[in-house]
């Protein structure tokens, strides 16, 4: 599943410092809530990962090392040492590990440039993380947390129906 253009257009228009500020908000919280996540990187920590999802006009540049993720817009992907592009949900299926990352690899719906081996070390630590991306974001909404979450994972239920899982 896309995410459908009528969401995916105001990006366009959308300040990239909103739009940094809002993933680094996101990434911080991931963090907070599994601090060890890039314990298993090892010489890969100090390695930028580029995840461009397909249908955003967007790339997301994590550095572990800093506990950084830079934003960027345009055709090309930014300078990277390991980087991934594919459907925005299926990337956050796979940062949850709820996706077959192999599978969706082979069946060319995520292409995976760079090195390999980094983006399989920050798969393998992802794997071990258990992240629950809806239950963290919902956690970012006080009062409105039950609700955001019900709605978050019933949007993610939808959209993977039908992918390796």
């Amino acid at each position: 599943m896309l995410v459908p253009s009528v969401l995916a257009k105001p990006l366009d228009f959308a300040p990239l410092a909103l739009i940094e500020h809002f993933a680094s908000r996101i990434f911080d919280r991931v963090l907070k809530i599994h601090p060890d996540l890039f314990e298993r990187l090892g010489d890969y920590r100090s390695k930028r990962f580029c995840f461009s999802p397909s249908d955003l006009p967007l790339h997301f540049v994590v550095i572990p090392e800093a506990r950084m993720v830079k934003v960027s817009r345009g055709i090309r992907q930014p300078a990277a040492d390991a980087a991934i592009s594919g459907p925005l949900l299926l990337l956050l299926a796979l940062l949850e590990g709820r996706c077959d990352g192999d599978a969706l690899f082979f069946s060319r719906d995520l292409m995976v440039t760079g090195e390999i081996e980094a983006m399989l070390a920050l798969r393998n630590a992802l794997d071990d993380s258990v992240i629950d991306l809806t239950a963290d974001l919902g956690g970012m909404t006080g009062p409105l947390a039950p609700l955001v979450t019900r709605t978050a994972r019933h949007i993610r239920s939808h959209a993977l129906r039908g992918k390796a899982l």
